[in-house]
């Protein structure tokens, strides 16, 4: 599908007079990678709460800012915010015209895949948002071919929905993918059947190269969509947090080259330079994310080619060297073959936070780098109490309530220190 074809609803211009209530100028113009799609989406998965329940009013406030400045894509789910979440967006969206958003929901019959009960979900959709239509639908978190079958495939539901599509009452039809390449593939040969409109995948710059769970690499999925033109709508841009929230030495790396600008930003802007992408989702619970994201994708900056070599070498350090989830509870201890297993978990850690580990032969002042490393390891760990006395017993493991399973800790810790040493790494 074209991308003129996809702009059903024509956004705000994205300006603004001056300065918003925060410190930023938001004047400029909404990024629309598809024209009258906001590339910045409203993930609604994550609305503020006040006395255990979604506070509406703050959810009025964030939805009125977000249309006022050109964030048009809102994406639900019946199951959202223990099912609140439809309801409050609901509330929110329908104090403005229906052509001024886009609604994005989804078919999340997980519990319960039988054919009526899939389509009475659809029809609650539509009541509580008090319309005919839904701009974007989706078979929520597609994992494989059997899962698909038994939400899907074998009871029916695939004949309603391609049938509300022809009469106009699901304006475009996709799915949201957590699986594994086959799985992936497997929904790609379904495309000339079903003619999917747009697909939702997770997708970062650590995820791009360094999925993990039940996640195949980004780069694989983009790629695909991109070859056979199926718009692409992007969840965990954030990864679910880690890429504004992590080590202090990566982020000072990014503070260096962009020192007024968030860790966040420079996710979004990974996810916003790749042109079919239709909107990137965001949670944002607070207006200071708001106002952030907005910075970032109000007058977008494409990331260069040396950027996207950049930010992908900081997800190389963030996986080649992750921290340690230690909480320093000594539950562990005593080990019987006298390792601090604590200290070691500790050492790594500081390390790592600060930025004084050493990551490769190429880093700068390596040599000195290096020679610090060892040195402080020795002075902090005494040779008898260090990594390489683990014999891998797993007796500590059952009493870490971390569940980290920290022979496997040690022995990583082992064979770093040893790379270090030998000049490998």
């Amino acid at each position: 599908m074209g991308a003129a074809a996809l702009g059903l609803a024509a956004c705000t211009s994205g300006k603004t007079s001056g300065k918003t209530e925060g410190v930023k100028d938001l004047s400029g113009k909404m990024l629309q990678n598809y024209p009258g799609i906001g590339t910045l989406g409203y993930g609604c998965m994550r609305w503020p709460t006040k006395d255990g329940h979604i506070d509406q009013d703050e959810v009025n406030r964030l939805v009125d800012f977000a249309l006022e400045h050109g964030v048009n894509y809102f994406d639900t789910s019946p199951v959202y915010t223990r099912g609140e979440s439809e309801t409050a967006t609901s509330i929110a969206l329908n104090r403005h015209p229906r052509e001024s958003w886009l609604l994005a929901t989804k078919l999340s019959n997980m519990s319960n895949p039988s054919y009526d009960a899939s389509v009475a979900m659809y029809h609650r959709s539509l009541e509580f948002f008090k319309t005919d239509y839904i701009d974007y639908y989706l078979l929520h978190s597609v994992r494989d071919q059997a899962d698909f079958e038994r939400r899907f495939g074998s009871t029916g539901i695939m004949d309603f929905l391609m049938k509300e599509r022809e009469l106009g009452h699901i304006r475009h039809l996709g799915f949201s993918f957590h699986g594994h390449e086959p799985g992936f593939l497997y929904m790609m040969s379904l495309h000339e059947k079903y003619h999917w409109d747009f697909v939702q995948i997770q997708m970062n710059y650590v995820d791009w190269q360094h999925a993990s769970g039940r996640n195949c690499n980004a780069d694989f999925l983009y790629n695909e969509l991109d070859k056979r033109e199926i718009p692409v709508v992007i969840m965990e841009p954030l990864r679910g947090g880690a890429l504004s929230n992590m080590a202090a030495g990566l982020a000072d790396k990014l503070k260096a080259r962009e020192p007024e600008k968030s860790l966040a930003s420079w996710a979004f802007r990974f996810v916003g330079s790749y042109p079919r992408v239709m909107a990137a989702l965001s949670g944002m619970t607070y207006m200071e994310h708001l106002e952030d994201n907005l910075d970032t994708f109000l007058d977008f900056e494409p990331m260069s080619d040396d950027e996207k070599k950049f930010i992908l070498g900081i997800a190389d350090d963030m996986i080649n060297y992750p921290l340690i989830p230690c909480t320093n509870c000594q539950y562990c201890m005593p080990c019987q073959y006298g390792i601090d297993i604590p200290g070691l978990f500790k050492f790594y850690n500081d390390n790592i936070n600060a930025g004084t580990y050493v990551s490769n032969g190429e880093q700068e002042d390596y040599a000195r780098a290096k020679r610090k490393y060892l040195l402080q390891y020795s002075k902090a760990i005494p040779t008898v109490r260090q990594a390489d006395h683990c014999i891998g017993c797993g007796k500590c493991r059952p009493a870490c309530p971390q569940y980290i399973d920290i022979p496997a800790q040690l022995s990583r810790i082992d064979h770093y220190l040893e790379q270090i040493k030998q000049d490998t790494l």
